[in-house]
């Protein structure tokens, strides 16, 4: 699913076309997602977009008091939100009124300027809520620190606090909030610390290194508009670069770009971990599983980001004939 880097290049896209906006209207589908339907519906005409935030994962509308224009002695309402998240398939974007819907398309905000704000998302795991001013604070209360603004100090106090897996507390939303399985492996890779060490266990000099590490590939998959390794896509419908810039995940029986030892994987949290064995050495009885790929044969991860690769220089190529044609 996106993470933090996936949904910090949306709300940058999305900030470009829908901040100022008036949403006039409210078209729903299927809201088994939806965790007020008639909320959304009811609330959401006659607010306007005031500001595009990221929380964690999540994305975050702040809506203006609505005015009742007939009633202008009624008190306005306070100003609310609407939380998005994007699940492992949501997608949000912009676009002009007059595009047909796309299929899986759930939920469309009219907005004043001619364009709609449109969620689609194939498996529905993603989630719309309407917050009102009293409901927001208690549901973002339960998270974490950011981990492009945690300092350093408080970072090691919260890993070394801890006596769970490193990277179990990586996936930890409620220590850092935003952070998921692609960029923990990357992080825990360039700090060279194995994803199921106890935190604990690590140094103060290991936990700053990790900071360091964590905060500057965030940074790099945010300027490089994130990894599309299945269905993400950007606020333009645009896929991610960052995928090429991985060192550990999804790199199973490939050589180590630092070492050349072999890329490995456990099971740490539930999640496939991936890492270098002779970089990141692994604590006592924690041993990687057999190996699915042959040492050098690129993996199913690989072969999708091969055939996403294609995929995309092909539409850029229908892109570039099509203003040629319109230019002519």
């Amino acid at each position: 699913m996106p993470e933090l880097p996936e949904v910090e290049t949306v709300v940058r896209g999305l900030r470009r076309t829908i901040v100022g906006r008036k949403i006039l209207s409210v078209t729903l589908r299927k809201t088994d997602f939806i965790d007020d339907p008639v909320a959304v519906e009811t609330n959401l005409p006659g607010r306007r977009i005031e500001a595009v935030e990221r929380y964690g994962k999540f994305i975050l509308l702040r809506l203006s008091p609505a005015h009742d224009d007939k009633n202008p002695d009624v008190p306005a309402p306070l100003p609310t939100a609407l939380l998005v998240h994007l699940g492992m398939t949501g997608q949000i974007a912009s676009i002009h009124a007059a595009q047909p819907w796309e299929k899986h398309t759930h939920a469309s905000f009219v907005l004043d300027d001619g364009r709609d704000l449109r969620y689609t998302d194939a498996r529905r795991f993603g989630r719309l809520a309407y917050l009102s001013e009293e409901l927001l604070p208690a549901e973002l209360r339960r998270f974490g620190a950011d981990p492009l603004e945690v300092p350093v100090k408080e970072f090691v106090e919260r890993v070394r606090a801890r006596r769970s897996r490193i990277k179990a507390m990586l996936l930890d939303q409620t220590v850092l909030r935003g952070m998921g399985n692609i960029y923990a492996d990357e992080s825990l890779w360039k700090a060279k610390i194995h994803p199921a060490k106890l935190g604990a266990s690590l140094s103060a000099k290991q936990v700053t290194e990790l900071h360091r590490a964590l905060q500057a590939i965030l940074n790099k998959a945010i300027l490089m508009r994130g990894s599309s390794i299945s269905d993400y896509r950007d606020a333009d419908g645009e896929p991610g670069e960052y995928q090429g810039q991985h060192r550990a995940y999804g790199r199973e029986g490939q050589k180590c770009q630092r070492c050349g030892a072999i890329i490995r994987r456990t099971i740490v949290a539930g999640r496939s971990s991936y890492y270098c064995p002779k970089c990141q050495l692994a604590p006592r009885g924690v041993l990687p599983l057999a190996l699915r790929n042959k040492p050098g044969r690129p993996n199913l991860l690989t072969n999708r980001r091969m055939k996403e690769k294609t995929k995309s220089k092909t539409r850029l190529r229908r892109s570039k004939k099509s203003r040629r044609r319109k230019a002519a």
